[in-house]
């Protein structure tokens, strides 16, 4: 089984988007572990504040069939597929690392947003903060004390997922 980790993150009704999408991916992968949720402004554009969190999870899918079981959970959910990249969204999912493979296909891995966001780099160094970044080869808890945190502003808040039973 291969060991993920993803991005999700929501700014349209979020807390009841990161809901649903947490629902599905418990049905889709076996979570692990769940980072807090963080509100951020929105990167890039103007618009309502966003909820991130990094979700680890094991699957026996391959990079492909995860990528694709995450863009058919968006779709549910109201994703708009073709949208602007810098724009609201019901709920975003992204592969951010499958093991710790490097490779430029069939998608970028590991993800550049894991060092270059906070509302990726701060909830990963959560939960997983003695792991290694495959390609800087320290540990996401190093990198998250180096980031420079006026780049971007963001915060704990509370929100509590149950998983389905």
């Amino acid at each position: 089984m291969a060991l993920i980790y993803i991005s999700l993150g929501s700014n349209i009704e979020p807390q009841h988007h990161l809901t649903l999408a947490l629902n599905d991916l418990s049905d889709a992968f076996e979570i692990v572990a769940l980072s807090p949720v963080y509100e951020s402004e929105s990167v890039g554009f103007a618009g309502d504040n966003f909820l991130n969190m990094v979700v680890a999870a094991k699957t026996t899918l391959t990079i492909e069939q995860t990528v694709a079981e995450f863009k058919q959970i968006e779709s549910r959910h109201g994703r708009i597929l073709g949208a602007k990249k810098f724009s609201s969204r019901t709920v975003d999912i992204d592969l951010l690392l499958y093991d710790d493979l490097v490779c430029q296909l069939p998608i970028v891995l590991p993800r550049a947003e894991v060092t270059e966001n906070a509302f990726v780099l701060w909830p990963l160094a959560d939960i997983a903060p003695q792991m290694c970044h495959p390609g800087t080869h320290q540990t996401y808890q190093e990198l998250w004390q180096a980031y420079d945190k006026n780049k971007q502003q963001l915060w704990p808040i509370e929100f509590n997922w149950v998983a389905p039973q």
